[in-house]
């Protein structure tokens, strides 16, 4: 089982990056930010809390999805408050993993469930159509700058 656990198809890439100064803040789309060790993303609220949800990964196929649910087309990440869409890599198999976007190291420390925000940002129905969707959350083990088109990379596990 390990083995098979150990195998993605092909890497994940950043497609969208986004920051919150503040909770209920408007988003600000960036092409670059700087993640921070024991923090999280240079400029975002949760950037100064540090634990671990340092960041926040959305997986990008999942905005047709949530899209679908809601009888929209695909979401913009903006509308879900994530930190960074993420395409080509499944985002659920990096839960207790450590992984790479970029020069930056990170581990997934849980997932990101949806909020009762997601009602008023995606109107009735929204945090329901975002369950099981809501994306990872992750700490920052060594910074860096992460920018879009960046390749994310599951870090090989090693065995004891």
């Amino acid at each position: 089982m390990v083995d098979l656990m150990e195998h993605f198809p092909r890497v994940g890439r950043v497609v969208w990056i986004g920051v919150r100064s503040k909770r209920r803040g408007t988003v600000l789309e960036l092409p670059e930010v700087r993640a921070l060790v024991g923090a999280g993303l240079h400029g975002d609220h949760y950037g100064s809390a540090g634990g671990s949800r340092g960041i926040t990964l959305i997986q990008y196929e999942h905005l047709a999805v949530i899209g679908s649910l809601l009888g929209e087309p695909p979401l913009e990440p903006a509308r879900l408050r994530r930190n960074l869409a993420i395409s080509g890599i499944n985002l659920t198999a990096l839960k207790g993993r450590c992984f790479t976007v970029g020069e930056v190291l990170l581990e997934g420390s849980g997932l990101c469930h949806p909020c009762a925000r997601m009602e008023e940002a995606l109107g009735p129905g929204g945090y329901n159509a975002m369950r099981g969707h809501g994306g990872l959350n992750a700490r920052v083990l060594q910074g860096g700058l992460i920018r879009l088109g960046d390749a994310l990379r599951a870090v090989a596990a090693t065995v004891d």
